[in-house]
């Protein structure tokens, strides 16, 4: 079952972007380097609550 997450940019702790993951799959908090419009350049993002 997929389940819904939202990521955060590490600079400024902005959530921009939702999306599911398959929690069988990858149990730990996911990262992905994604685009922030509030830095207005490439960050790391981290899956929050």
């Amino acid at each position: 079952m997929r389940t819904k997450i939202t990521l955060a940019c590490t600079e400024c702790k902005q959530r921009n972007y939702n999306t599911t993951k398959e929690k069988k799959n990858h149990p730990e908090r996911m990262e992905i380097k994604k685009y922030c419009r509030f830095c207005r350049t490439h960050t790391l993002h981290k899956e929050t609550k």
